[in-house]
């Protein structure tokens, strides 16, 4: 496995006593993919991420980034190699000024002077945010936000990134301005959204979970047209659109480059 690829095998947790979230999950995230994970409100999404930081421990199964096996001996590499971008962008903003806040994590790894600088830098022009550097960010909008609370992760230069409802709470225009910033971002993304059009915009599979497993593996094309499997996971498209119709919007995209489908 490359340093940027992320493999699960016969992954299982239950919260105390409570039915297991994830049972015997397994999937393969392969360099360079930027693949959605899809399911209803209690699937196990948001658990696997935490599995895969070791923010939680699992029960069985194992989790390997890069081909480095997450346990105790390794969850500091592994941590260093997966950036994780919350929902809630507050959860990573806590500095004075958004500088600050993208300085915090390679300041803590003895990166300082220039080279701290350049960083900081560095990762706030990949995002777009670099007039954002002198400002709080407890007054920035949700979208500012989260493009900065991506640039705290890009500043720690990730193999692999999990993104955690990227476009929840977001108006049109920042949605497209997510949707164009992560497919201009090179590493290795797992996405985790109930956005089935996003999934469709911005990735080449689509994972759906339920029951603690995956349960469908697909092109996100395929998946979304299959109203049947939709319904069966309490998952619908915001409007009845049929296949040719996404087919058409597709193209659209491939045409004309990463735009907002909504």
């Amino acid at each position: 496995m490359t340093p940027d690829s992320l493999r699960v095998e016969g992954l299982h947790y239950a919260y105390p006593n409570g039915p297991a979230v994830l049972d015997g999950l397994n999937l393969v995230v392969e360099a360079g993919e930027r693949v959605a994970l899809l399911g209803p409100n209690g699937s196990g999404k948001t658990t696997l991420l935490h599995q895969v930081t070791g923010i939680l421990e699992a029960e069985a199964g194992t989790v390997d980034v890069g081909g480095l096996r997450l346990d105790d001996a390794t969850c500091g590499e592994i941590r260093a190699r997966v950036g994780v971008v919350f929902q809630d962008a507050d959860d990573q903003l806590f500095m004075p000024t958004v500088r600050h806040d993208v300085a915090f994590g390679p300041a803590n790894l003895g990166l300082t002077g220039t080279a701290l600088e350049e960083t900081v830098l560095a990762a706030l022009a990949a995002v777009n945010a670099t007039a954002l550097a002198d400002r709080s960010p407890h007054h920035l909008s949700v979208g500012e936000k989260r493009r900065v609370a991506l640039a705290t992760v890009l500043a720690m230069d990730p193999s692999v990134l999990l993104l955690d409802e990227p476009s929840a709470g977001l108006d049109p225009k920042g949605r497209r301005e997510l949707i164009e910033l992560l497919s201009s971002i090179d590493q290795t993304q797992m996405i985790v959204t109930h956005d089935l059009l996003l999934a469709l915009e911005l990735c080449g599979r689509a994972l759906l979970l339920s029951g603690g497993r995956v349960v469908a593996d697909r092109p996100p094309l395929d998946l979304l047209t299959d109203v049947e499997l939709l319904a069966q996971h309490r998952l619908e498209l915001p409007l009845p659109l049929d296949r040719p119709t996404l087919v058409t919007l597709l193209e659209r995209v491939q045409q004309k480059g990463p735009r907002s489908m909504g």
